[in-house]
């Protein structure tokens, strides 16, 4: 589980140097990403296309369905046995962590940036990141929130949004998401 100390925010502004090198880095994902979407490849092949994209090694025992999305890629550490089906989006520029034995579902989305709230300073971006601990279940069509941390062991239901750190062991679902449950040897 991640420690709070670890949860940076940052904020970029946008028209500065720095938002326009996100916005090349962004440009070099959306070509990678465009690739590795097109027609059929096996998983060694996928794997390596991924390994490109997030710029270190993926596991031998990763696994995604294409298609994939992501609008930075640099940002995103997959442990082992990952699977991350077909549809999901992560955009990463806060950073997305995701532990070993992990089973994302498909159209998941993974979002880490926010806006200023501010309407004279809306186009600034607030990133934060995304922590999925070892072995947790993310259903289909679920959504979680920059800065959020789910810690292992937990499921997050089908459709859920999630807005706040999610409990070891636990059973979210809802918009927002709420625990409905934990898991104990009894409920298994």
């Amino acid at each position: 589980m991640i420690c709070e100390a670890t949860k940076i925010k940052t904020v970029l502004e946008f028209d500065t140097d720095a938002y326009r090198a996100m916005c090349r880095v962004s440009e070099s994902a959306r070509k990678r990403t465009a690739a590795l979407n097109r027609g059929y490849r096996s998983q060694k092949r996928i794997r390596k296309m991924f390994s490109k994209l997030i710029g270190k090694d993926a596991d031998e025992t990763f696994r995604l369905f294409p298609p994939f999305y992501t609008d930075y890629g640099q940002n995103i550490t997959v442990g082992k046995n990952v699977f991350v089906n077909c549809g999901c989006c992560f955009q990463d520029q806060g950073g997305i962590t995701i532990g070993d034995g992990a089973l994302i579902g498909q159209n998941v989305v993974l979002a880490t940036l926010n806006h200023d709230r501010d309407p004279s300073r809306r186009g600034n971006l607030i990133a934060e990141p995304i922590t999925i601990g070892k072995n947790v279940w993310i259903g289909a069509h679920a959504t979680v929130l920059a800065g959020v941390t789910i810690g292992d062991g937990a499921i997050v239901a089908a459709g859920a949004v999630v807005t706040k750190d999610v409990p070891s062991e636990a059973i979210v679902a809802g918009v927002p998401a709420k625990i409905i449950r934990r898991i104990t040897k009894e409920t298994v």
